[in-house]
């Protein structure tokens, strides 16, 4: 279905100037020549903005080389270019909830945390989010970012349609009904397959989330009860910085109606609630946080770690990230453990969090409900690379796949035996772009050979 079609047939509510424009994420405004961290320089000058998405097909057959750009999340290059790059910021609107499907389509720019406010208010919402509400709905479903919960696939797995340029300039739409296993293929784009314009998103009706934190769970107690702690509400987090013979916090969120027990104001395997709002690194002030304490909110206000409306840290950090299978979660946190005296002077904070299963050719989470060890590091960037290969080679046993927009080392041939739908991958990228116009040294080295 084109989107006109999809037009004629749903109910449209245009947002325009409805939806409130959110406070970006990145320490420099205005077209970026960093990231968000700070740690990447782009290499090229050459920042198009297109005003509105009929500049858009003209501007794509014009260029031999052009990468889009999202929010600037990423913490290495696989959104930079040599040579063109092409903002989506002004891609940035709803566009229309369908009632029938129980979907919404969205231009591509949109971010989650302008998304989301809107999304509840018409009585709808997303079955997940990601710690940071900053980040770009196409930026985030080509990356395979996630949230967390055993029973939650990462974002890519609420798109159900999507529509893009490829490099011959021509609107391609892909549907989940539609277009079968070539759409689990290009949903998790990597940003090879042309410059998305718009996605429709499944939805849900509207929920309540409470929030609890607990601190100092001993390890003996997680290594024992691992799959119970990970599974005692909608969305569990575990923070950790490998130094102490507990996880620091456990943060619990779960459905306000959830008939299961309320963990406030007991032990939670031995942890003990937190009695006030808690930073994942407890010295750190909650003021930036999603409200806790059991107190219940909608749904977009308890799933982020951090307030839509906020700017969590200024971004000066380094981030890594490798998804293992679900079943060795705990053997991969005992190999973390064992370089704990060499990560912690370099580290800010771990996140441990579970994925769902899913079917897109290039989630780290196909085919594998996972575990995602997560570090936020300082910004000691010969340290952190020094010690990726080490965490790598240990986590080696369990097959981990690195996260697309985070650091990583891991070699092609290691990625292909990793990813098993990489050459079909492959195979759809030269459909859409035969000469390679949206493929840059990042997706050369790690993905294209």
């Amino acid at each position: 279905m084109t989107r006109d079609q999809f037009l004629k047939l749903t109910s449209t509510l245009t947002l325009g100037a409805a939806l409130p424009s959110m406070t970006g994420c990145g320490p420099k405004p205005g077209p970026q020549t960093h990231n968000w961290a700070g740690n990447i320089e782009y290499s090229t000058t050459d920042l198009r903005t297109p005003g509105t998405l009929e500049d858009l097909p003209a501007l794509v057959k014009e260029l031999d080389h052009v990468k889009a750009q999202g929010t600037c999340h990423c913490f290495n290059r696989i959104a930079d270019s040599k040579d063109v790059l092409l903002s989506t910021r002004q891609f940035n609107k709803a566009v229309s909830i369908d009632k029938g499907k129980s979907t919404v389509t969205v231009e591509a720019g949109i971010k989650y945390g302008d998304l989301a406010p809107w999304l509840h208010q018409q009585g709808y919402a997303l079955h997940n989010l990601a710690s940071l509400p900053h980040i770009s709905v196409a930026g985030s479903v080509s990356t395979a970012t996630h949230g967390s919960g055993v029973g939650n696939g990462n974002l890519s797995t609420a798109v159900e349609g999507v529509e893009f340029i490829d490099a011959k300039s021509n609107k391609v739409s892909l549907s989940r009904e539609k277009d079968g296993d070539k759409f689990q293929g290009a949903v998790v784009a990597l940003g090879a397959l042309g410059v998305f314009t718009h996605m429709t998103l499944r939805v849900q009706p509207t929920f309540d989330v409470r929030q609890w934190v607990f601190e100092k769970l001993p390890l003996d107690q997680l290594y024992a009860n691992f799959e119970g702690i990970m599974s005692a509400g909608y969305s569990v987090s575990l923070f950790t910085d490998w130094q102490q013979g507990s996880v620091n916090e456990v943060w619990v969120k779960d459905k306000a109606d959830m008939i299961r027990p309320a963990p406030d104001g007991k032990t939670f395997y031995g942890a003990t609630p937190a009695t006030r709002d808690m930073h994942p690194i407890a010295a750190n002030d909650a003021v930036n946080c999603t409200p806790q304490m059991g107190v219940p909110g909608p749904w977009y206000e308890r799933l982020p770690h951090f307030k839509m409306g906020f700017t969590p840290s200024s971004g000066v950090e380094l981030q890594s990230e490798y998804f293992v299978p679900f079943e060795h979660g705990v053997e991969a946190m005992k190999a973390m453990a064992t370089l704990a005296k060499e990560i912690g002077p370099h580290l800010f904070i771990s996140e441990i969090r579970s994925i769902a299963a899913d079917e897109l050719w290039m989630s780290m989470a196909y085919k594998r409900k996972s575990i995602a060890i997560h570090c936020t590091w300082k910004q000691e960037t010969d340290a952190v690379m020094a010690l990726l290969p080490k965490i790598e080679k240990l986590l080696e046993p369990f097959s981990p796949r690195p996260h697309w927009g985070k650091l990583f080392t891991l070699p092609l041939p290691v990625l292909e035996s990793r990813y098993e739908r990489i050459k079909d991958f492959r195979a759809l990228a030269k459909e859409y772009d035969p000469n390679g116009k949206f493929i840059n040294d990042f997706l050369k080295t790690n993905v294209f050979g």
